[in-house]
Parts: structure tokens; sequence; C-alpha cells
């Protein structure tokens, strides 16, 4: 049997400078399924998506999906791309291990938890307060480096690295430190500075965004202390779930946030197209 994709609409081309395209999935001329491609408006017309992918259930189990997959991937050489990402919800096993077993890669995770109606309490010496104006423009190149950076630890080319950098604080932070609906902190423990973490709202609930000890103050519990300090402030401002993005590799982050009760949402994954 022959399984190919049959395109179902034109080629769209978006606003943002994406272009997109859905398929069936057919099996000999049959429809066995469907799946959604675009280019990424994060990463630019070099980087294809699998938006969606699935096959209807009297056809699974049998490798569809995985052809469906490499498809895709041809598809998206056709159209220039030079990598490919998907996502996969953190309870479809299955779909993770075939995506693995193609040769994608996890490059982050989304986690999360619903919190409990009590704000947590801070250690006694310890005290959030707002990053000043003054004080953002240096934290903001700060992060942004260590943001691209991120990226770069985790395959992604410098220049989009940083392009993406660029793009997600003007678009997130256009306000600087008093930019509305996000909330940016310096943890203090005894009068002294130990770290900073912001906070924001994204589709109705807490966001983190970053979370950073300083340096010479890791290893003394303050990256905890900064996330009960984020926690509080979801709290405080009405939101009663909270997310925040993992990189593939950072294992200390990894190890404290499934001790505070975060499980994983989303894995999102990445292959080079040769």
């Amino acid at each position: 049997m022959t399984t190919t994709l049959r395109p179902i609409e034109p080629l769209q081309h978006a606003a943002d400078g994406t272009r997109s395209r859905r398929f069936q999935v057919c099996v000999n001329s049959r429809p066995v399924g469907g799946i959604h491609l675009s280019t990424s408006p994060s990463f630019g017309a070099g980087v294809a998506r699998i938006l969606d992918l699935h096959i209807d259930e009297p056809d699974r189990r049998r490798g569809r999906g995985t052809v469906a997959a490499l498809a895709a991937e041809e598809v998206a050489r056709g159209w220039g791309c030079k990598r490919v990402e998907a996502s996969v919800p953190a309870e479809a096993e299955a779909a993770l291990r075939a995506a693995t077993a193609l040769g994608y890669v996890v490059r982050n995770r989304q986690m999360g938890k619903t919190l409990d109606s009590t704000p947590p309490q801070l250690p006694d010496g310890s005290r959030g307060r707002a990053l000043t104006p003054a004080e953002f423009d240096d934290w903001q190149e700060h992060q942004k480096a260590a943001y691209a950076e991120s990226w770069i630890s985790t395959g992604v080319p410098e220049a989009q690295a940083w392009a993406k950098a660029e793009k997600d604080y003007a678009t997130l932070l256009p306000d600087g430190a008093v930019t509305d609906g996000m909330i940016l902190s310096v943890l203090e423990h005894e009068g002294a500075r130990v770290g900073t973490v912001w906070v924001g709202a994204r589709e109705d609930r807490a966001f983190v965004y970053d979370v950073e000890t300083d340096v010479r103050h890791r290893g003394q519990g303050h990256g905890r202390t900064l996330m009960l300090l984020a926690e509080a402030q979801s709290l405080a401002a009405g939101w009663t779930g909270i997310r925040l993005n993992v990189f593939a590799g950072n294992v200390p982050a990894e190890r404290l946030y499934e001790s505070l009760g975060y499980e994983t949402l989303t894995y999102h994954l990445s292959k080079d197209l040769l």
C-alpha cells in the first residue's frame, strides 16, 4: 500500500510572512487522516512546523503517521526549509516515541501546575520588589543574551536565535519595566539582590518567562524562592494556573520545577533536514 499526501487547499500566505498548507493523508487514494504544515513565524521561512498530524482510528498503529511525517518533510524541503519542528502533548507517548525514532530531538518542553488558593510564603529574610526602570536596560540585555544562547545550545543557528530574542523581547515588553500585564521582580535576601523573575499573562494563565539566580548566590535555595514569589504574584493577579518553558539539558531547573509539582504538558521537538 502507498501512503501519500494530497493537498486540500492552495498554499496559504499569512500576514506574518508564514506560509502553510493542509493535506489529506491517503493510502491508495483513500483518505485516512490529515496533516497541516507551515513555516515558522519565529525562525522564518527556512524552518517548517508540523502543526497537526492525525490518523483516523481504524488506520492507526500501521505506520501511516510515520510515513505521513516523512512525506511532510519532503514538502518542507521543497519549500527550502532546513529544519522542521513539531509539538507533542505529554500524554501522547506513542507519538513521542515515533517522532524520536524519526530523528526528532526534544528541544524544550512546557511544564505547568494548578496553584493552591493560599499564596506560598517566602523564607525569612527574603522579599520581592519591583524591577525599576533604571535597572531594566541592563537586565534586558543580559536576559536577552541568555535567551538567545539557550536557543543556540539546542542547535538553532546563532542568527536565528538572536533574531528571535530581539523580536520576542520587543513584542512582550514594548513599554519596558512598566509593560501592562508583566511583572518584573527582584528577589532580595537579607538586603542583597539574589535574583530576578519575570511573570506575565498567557492565555488566562500565568507564564514564567524568565527566572534567574545571580551567579554568586546560586546553590543556596534562591531559585526555589524565586518560583514561590512567581506563584504568589500569579495568585495575587488572579491567575490560578501557571506554566513555564525549560530547555533540554537544563537538569537543575527541571529538578527544581518537578520538586515544586510542575508536570510536563508538551514536548517541543526539532529535526534538521539533510
